[in-house]
């Protein structure tokens, strides 16, 4: 009776040992907050199933998961058909959540701030180097901004939040879109460099005048002030769920493999420096059972993980882009 028991308790130890898996993913620190809500969830759900999520930016996510070192990367600037092409290993974009990039800054005794898109693109470039530019003046009446030099800040390393922010500017700066251009990691003009959305925010709280550029949650757990936007239809608009999920409607046809910009977005409550961000799947995985998981966390997210993301100040996928990942998600291997 002893030995049936032991066997008994052997084979389900060996049994669960089997149905045991650990995910690795890396990438993107826009997402970071929800991703790692979601994940520490599905893992409660799911006994046995571990996914550890590196929040190291989104070049190195698509680095990281193009070579093989793991299941998954993610991404907030989508990949281009040359790094898609040059990929060993094939992969589909899964949009996940929807976000906002901000303008953060840190001037002493100024709690408000209204940004023309042209003058956020002559910042950057370093045309604009005081506080009190008639520019900055002239789009804050009645604001008392100090003759204080800016301190500009942006990403030190490949990163997707950069990636919407100079999409952003190319569209509406020429001489931005001429220079530096849209990228991960463009040549900066000017300023200085931090790690991650956290070394962003972390410099702009410590340097009086600066200004920087950081995901919507990262903003409002530090406590910094951000800037309204003058949009696409020409009104102030500060960064919301309800913008971010205005300008995702214009969007009227998702492309295929998902990869769409929805920057300056038309609509007059549409925030214009919204974005998707995307999970990076591989089409043929070498390990079937992690791939079984990790279709089924997928599916997890899109179905039930999408009724979190408000909390944490992110936009869910409009229904119609939810069923047709949903699609995706099911015929993938």
């Amino acid at each position: 009776m002893k030995k049936t028991l032991v066997a008994v308790v052997l084979l389900m130890l060996v049994m669960s040992a089997a149905q045991a898996q650990k995910l690795t993913g890396a990438g993107a620190t826009f997402p970071y907050p929800i991703y790692s809500k979601w994940f520490t969830e599905y893992s409660a759900a799911h006994p046995g199933v571990e996914v550890n999520y590196q929040s190291i930016g989104s070049g190195g996510g698509i680095r990281q998961v193009t070579a093989g070192l793991v299941e998954f990367g993610a991404t907030d600037g989508p990949m281009t058909d040359e790094q898609l092409n040059a990929s060993k290993i094939k992969l589909v974009h899964i949009p996940t959540v929807l976000g906002a990039v901000v303008p953060v800054f840190n001037v002493p005794g100024v709690g408000e701030l209204n940004f023309s898109p042209d003058v956020l693109a002559d910042i950057y470039l370093g045309k604009i180097s005081s506080w009190s530019d008639p520019r900055i003046v002239k789009d804050n009446p009645g604001v008392h901004v100090p003759d204080q030099k800016i301190i500009v800040v942006h990403r030190s390393d490949g990163s997707g939040t950069t990636y919407i922010f100079t999409d952003y500017l190319t569209k509406i700066s020429k001489d931005w879109a001429s220079g530096p251009g849209k990228g991960n990691s463009p040549s900066w003009p000017v300023g200085v460099g931090g790690k991650g959305n956290e070394g962003v925010a972390g410099l702009v709280r410590q340097l009086p005048g600066a200004i920087g550029y950081v995901e919507l949650i990262y903003a409002l757990q530090n406590k910094i002030s951000f800037g309204a936007v003058k949009n696409a239809a020409g009104n102030w608009v500060k960064a919301s769920i309800d913008g971010v999920t205005d300008a995702a409607a214009s969007v009227k046809q998702m492309p295929a493999d998902y990869r769409v910009s929805i920057t300056n977005a038309p609509g007059a409550e549409s925030y214009p420096i919204s974005s998707f961000t995307w999970l990076l799947i591989p089409t043929h995985p070498t390990d079937a059972a992690k791939a079984k998981v990790l279709k089924d966390m997928l599916s997890w997210i899109v179905t039930s993980g999408e009724n979190e993301v408000s909390a944490l100040s992110y936009a869910p996928l409009p229904k119609s882009v939810a069923e047709k990942v949903l699609k995706t998600i099911y015929a993938l291997q």
